[in-house]
């Protein structure tokens, strides 16, 4: 293994999150503990250490991995506070009253995560590791404990609830399912609903095979499909935080797909609120509707010669 892979391999037994599991952490830890490409880990020592100055210079006179200044950011939001957090550094320990935007803002290894670190390649490692964990707890179980805490339920009219991951555009889509199903699309059923997190959270495949969508393809769906049996009208309502409104092209590619399904097709576009409307509103599909979270009673009917039905 190289030292960059065995530096991942101890922060992954050391309990860190995946996203701190990759290079740019591996580096910053082979930093902090002074391992140069064919140091031993027992040798590892505890050395006080900036950002640029410290760690990104490290990085470029022992391993010539060379990142760019603006990268600075990055270690520091996106691994060294992971690592205090986790235990693994010290923030400022040479002088803890330093204030937030310092220039002497500087990182150590702590004295735990060091013990544990210098038994790596070693019978005692499994050991060290897990000693380590009891003692300050995993970062990954804590964050999986809040993600979890934040999840978003959602109740389908057959009684299931789904948990969507938390964020605005799952918010809109469990609005959709919710509020929007309920005041427009009353006696539909989700046949469709993904999630920013698992793309297919749920999917019918037994009604949309029955109706002629192919299953194979559910993927290309929009965000939220409903299906009122009653009526045989199929709502294909898109969730936009950022992009992706029904757009004359998301319109080709949808009736393209859908092409073997006999139901009638009502296109949604579903917005957080009336600015994110506008930023997309020349870019939405005439005989298509939007609903906007905002003001949830309401549908704006873009043109055609009737409201909300399949044309």
């Amino acid at each position: 293994m190289s030292k960059i892979d065995e530096a991942k391999e101890i922060l992954k037994e050391l309990g860190l999150p995946a996203a701190q599991q990759n290079e740019i952490s591996a580096y910053t830890l082979l930093a902090l503990c002074d391992i140069k490409p064919r140091g031993n880990w027992s040798k590892a020592t505890k050395a006080s250490l900036k950002v640029s100055k410290g760690i990104m210079a490290f990085c470029k006179d022992v391993y010539k991995k060379e990142y760019a200044p603006n990268t600075r950011e990055t270690f520091r939001r996106q691994v060294l506070h992971q690592f205090v957090q986790a235990r693994i550094a010290d923030y400022n320990p040479d002088n803890p009253k330093l204030p937030v935007n310092s220039p002497n803002a500087h990182y150590a290894i702590t004295s735990e995560a060091l013990e544990a670190i210098k038994t790596f390649g070693t019978k005692a490692w499994k050991e060290g590791a897990e000693r380590f964990k009891s003692e300050v707890g995993e970062l990954s179980k804590r964050y999986l404990k809040e993600r979890k805490q934040n999840l978003i339920p959602v109740k389908l009219s057959n009684g299931k609830t789904l948990k969507l991951s938390a964020g605005k555009h799952n918010v809109v889509q469990a609005a959709i399912v919710q509020d929007f199903a309920a005041r427009f699309a009353n006696d539909s059923e989700v046949l469709y609903l993904g999630d920013t997190a698992n793309k297919d959270l749920y999917v019918d495949k037994k009604v949309l095979k029955e109706i002629g969508i192919p299953i194979t393809q559910h993927s290309k769906l929009p965000d939220v499909v409903l299906f009122d049996r009653k009526k045989n009208w199929l709502y294909l309502i898109e969730a936009v935080t950022s992009h992706g409104p029904v757009s004359p092209k998301r319109i080709v590619e949808l009736e393209e797909l859908l092409k073997d399904c006999k139901a009638g097709k009502v296109y949604v576009t579903a917005f957080p609120d009336f600015a994110e409307f506008k930023k997309h509103s020349t870019n939405i599909a005439w005989e298509t509707e939007v609903w906007v979270l905002d003001f949830p009673e309401h549908m704006i009917h873009f043109n055609g010669d009737r409201f909300m039905g399949p044309r």
